[in-house]
């Protein structure tokens, strides 16, 4: 190596200059530019609404007793409720079309379910201020809903939007459950990717992540006896995280009684952390990935690690959000903040909201 590439190394820090980090799960390529944070802000600025959100709302249909737009009335629930979405996007017994053999009109048909789950009855409830009671019911409710509809569809998405921000317009504590009889995009780069890391390393990708993770602890945000958060190596949105089990598990049916425990205090003490971050409701998506259901539920795939991934927008602030635009959707993903800066501000958040 010639002097000037060995001290343009010795001088390189990344924290400070940019530079492209490689995500496994996906075989693509983030660039990371750490010195634009410091650049001043003059985009949008987010309305964020503090309104109290109140227990009870007569015109909400999430609510108990309430009337929900097909009619349906909501029974006197006090802990769960699951029911089948009024306006879903996938149904079970739709026709499929006559499928084309011309390569660039394909086309196929879809089937599947759409639950909605209401967590608690009370509107003005989330993780870090409901019970650890009522979240281990919510996880087991999740574990039930998955046990059944995987027994007839490849794949189920358990997911939660929070936030007006994510397009969530009903802030009643709930979440949606899609099911589908195809591989979904993601999952299914996630899933090649995983089996293709395991053939050659003999070793679960996430597993092997994991360990070297928890000896670096430079991106690990939070840890219990049974589940550590941590910001990715390779995460795009701001304060982007994944939650990993210390035991390998391949699907949510495997958890077992003291991860459903350490998973639920998990949720109460993690999501205060992003709650104290900016001070606020900190909006999200997030969801689950593990190996495959339907004909495959039986099927042993050690290559798979059972995980749930938070996307939140946020930036810099409760009302400046991230926008995947521009040179993200021409290019290639771009982050500003280090997923290392990012791990050490959500570390320093307290676990009580």
């Amino acid at each position: 190596m010639c002097l000037y590439k060995l001290l343009l190394v010795r001088n390189w820090n990344f924290s400070e200059h940019p530079h492209v980090r490689y995500n496994p799960l996906r075989g693509e390529w983030v660039l990371v530019s750490p010195h634009r944070g410091k650049r001043p802000w003059a985009g949008q600025v987010e309305d964020i609404q503090a309104d109290a959100i109140p227990i009870y709302d007569p015109k909400n249909p999430l609510c108990p007793r309430n009337t929900r737009a097909n009619g349906e009335i909501n029974p006197d629930y006090q802990h769960t409720f699951v029911f089948t979405n009024d306006f879903p996007a996938l149904m079970p017994d739709t026709p499929s079309p006559m499928e084309s053999d011309d390569p660039l009109f394909q086309i196929k048909g879809a089937k599947g379910t759409c639950k909605v789950m209401c967590y608690h009855p009370h509107s003005d409830r989330h993780y870090a201020n409901m019970e650890l009671t009522d979240i281990f019911l919510v996880i087991q409710e999740w574990i039930k809903q998955y046990n059944i509809i995987g027994k007839n569809f490849l794949w189920v998405q358990i997911m939660e939007n929070r936030g007006d921000v994510m397009g969530c317009s009903n802030p009643h504590p709930h979440c949606q459950i899609w099911a589908s009889d195809y591989f979904p995009n993601e999952p299914r780069i996630k899933h090649d990717k995983l089996k293709e890391y395991y053939e050659k390393h003999k070793e679960p990708m996430l597993r092997d992540y994991l360990k070297k993770e928890m000896a670096k602890q430079e991106r690990i945000v939070y840890e219990n006896k049974e589940w550590v958060v941590l910001v990715p190596f390779w995460a795009f949105w701001p304060f982007e995280t994944m939650v990993l089990p210390k035991r390998q598990i391949q699907r949510m049916s495997d958890l077992d009684n003291t991860q459903i425990k350490y998973l639920g205090r998990m949720f109460k003490e993690f999501t205060a952390k992003y709650d104290n971050l900016f001070d606020c409701s900190f909006p999200y998506s997030m969801g689950f990935h593990g190996a495959p259901t339907g004909e495959q539920f039986e099927i042993d795939m050690p290559f798979w690690t059972f995980h749930a991934v938070y996307y939140p927008p946020l930036l810099r602030s409760a009302s400046v959000k991230k926008f995947k635009a521009a040179y993200e959707l021409l290019a290639q993903d771009q982050r500003d903040i280090s997923p290392e800066l990012a791990a050490k501000r959500l570390r320093e958040q307290a676990t009580i909201r």
